[in-house]
């Protein structure tokens, strides 16, 4: 299982942080990414775990920032996610 930092441990072990993004998804994004996800422990008989990486750079400039204090853009950025970005790791014991 993946260990979420809470702000205590975020301000302890790297300062505070400039900004702070949430990650959203449909009820229907998530349903199906977790179907993929326990596809990768079935095929493995228990002995994986699947989990997505986004290994990404997104950039904001003021402009972006402008557009979207003004209600011209839904979100400040957009990350997306793809199939290969599921990945499978050992279960740990």
């Amino acid at each position: 299982m993946s260990e979420r930092l809470n702000l205590q441990d975020v301000l302890r072990d790297y300062g505070v942080p400039l900004i702070k993004l949430n990650v959203h998804a449909t009820r229907e994004e998530c349903l199906e990414l977790r179907e993929r996800l326990m596809a990768v422990r079935n095929v493995s008989q228990g002995k994986e775990q699947g989990y997505l990486e986004v290994d990404c750079t997104f950039y904001v400039d003021v402009h972006d920032i402008d557009r979207y204090l003004s209600g011209e853009l839904d979100t400040l950025s957009e990350i997306y996610a793809f199939p290969e970005d599921v990945k499978a790791a050992q279960e740990e014991e």
